[in-house]
């Protein structure tokens, strides 16, 4: 008999999702949830344990001990840098810092995964839950996989799951290929020469430099011949020399996203930029660098891994929403559909449910019991993976 969470489950889960919404750490610094999650980890007798995975995270194993596929279900933990609005009984308690995405949701739907598969080993195979940190940075999916704790891993798929306001409540949003872009921060540093106020002419401003950016950089997705599909560059900071009305500054910087539904496009549009730049450069005179910063590859749902999400949907009898674009935000997760098959997708938090990143979200608690399924039912499908 399939064992699915009961009330007395979900309202222990509800319970400690406030508790990690309470108590919300930034990227990197996920000490504190990792010491909860494990307490709680712990208690569901995984095979193996294994802590500091790529910073704080954590990764419980469930055998059968039955040859069979291995899967991989993943979370993230990190909160980030934004005062809550809310005044809740389980509003943040550590001032600027808030779970603005619902990843205390994520975490807290992993962790009852954990409790099930505590209570009913897969049948076949094996499971393994990762609980990872510093994904708002772009940077946790790529330590964690460099971590020789994944060598202890070789799944056969992936699976992820996000939070989504402005979708129905409990339904499943997915999509075949690109489900969430490509993006990455780009900083440009220019370096001109100074000289006094009252003597412009005496000195090399990197002024038109930089103006030519501001107006050039979100131009570059319009040359549509050099792109396979959807790219988007949006400044985001520019700053010129400093405060002092005595000087004609020689330094500015200049800060951009870049967008793309797949990452070769993501390859060009960043080939283009720099292009510009040292074009830019060479004709205003002006030393200029360029470095990255927050690098998310697109994440790309294999199709056997979108059938599998659709399949599990139906079993749980949610509907489901085929979405027609990827999503234009971004999600570390890609860096694992980039080397195994698998997928990200969503449940719908509400159509009227603030947004992500808003000041006054809240993760919607009605939909852990959605995820567990959807989850649960992956497992009782993997041995029809088709990879």
């Amino acid at each position: 008999m399939p064992i699915k969470p009961d009330r007395e489950l979900l309202n222990q889960l509800i319970e400690l999702r406030k508790t990690l919404h309470r108590h919300p750490e930034l990227s990197g610094k996920e000490a504190q949830t990792a010491s909860r999650i494990k307490k709680h980890l712990s208690e569901t007798h995984p095979d193996k344990l294994l802590e500091r995975v790529g910073g704080h995270g954590l990764i419980a194993i469930y055998e059968s001990g039955v040859e069979g596929p291995e899967l991989l279900l993943r979370c993230d933990m990190d909160a980030l840098p934004i005062q809550e609005a809310n005044d809740f009984d389980h509003r943040s308690q550590n001032l600027g810092i808030s779970h603005k995405c619902g990843h205390d949701g994520h975490t807290t739907i992993l962790a009852g995964m954990a409790t099930l598969l505590g209570r009913q080993r897969p049948k076949t195979g094996r499971v393994a839950l990762l609980f990872q940190p510093d994904e708002e940075t772009g940077r946790g999916a790529e330590k964690a996989l460099h971590d020789e704790a994944m060598d202890a891993l070789q799944p056969d798929m992936v699976f992820a799951l996000h939070n989504l306001p402005e979708f129905e409540e409990n339904a499943v949003v997915v999509r075949e290929g690109p489900f969430a872009s490509a993006s990455r921060g780009m900083i440009i540093n220019l370096l001109g020469k100074s000289s006094h106020a009252a003597h412009p002419e005496q000195g090399n401003s990197p002024l038109n430099m930089m103006r030519n950016l501001l107006i050039s950089l979100p131009s570059l997705p319009n040359m549509k011949d050099t792109y396979r599909d959807f790219c988007l560059v949006t400044i985001i900071h520019a700053r010129l020399g400093e405060r002092a009305f005595g000087t004609n500054p020689a330094e500015a910087v200049v800060m951009a996203t870049l967008r793309s539904y797949f990452d070769l496009d993501m390859d060009r549009l960043s080939f283009m930029a720099e292009n510009l730049v040292k074009h830019l450069a060479a004709k205003h005179k002006i030393k200029a660098s360029v470095e990255y910063t927050e690098v998310f590859p697109a994440t790309i749902n294999h199709p056997d891994a979108f059938e599998a999400v659709i399949k599990a949907a139906e079993m749980s009898h949610s509907s489901v929403v085929t979405i027609r674009e990827p999503f234009r935000w971004s999600e570390d997760f890609g860096h694992f559909t980039a080397l195994y098959p698998g997928a990200l997708f969503g449940i719908g938090a509400g159509k009227n449910h603030p947004g992500l990143h808003n000041n006054d979200y809240d993760f919607n608690d009605n939909i852990i019991e959605t995820g567990l399924n959807i989850f649960m039912n992956l497992i009782r499908l993997k041995n029809q993976f088709n990879v």
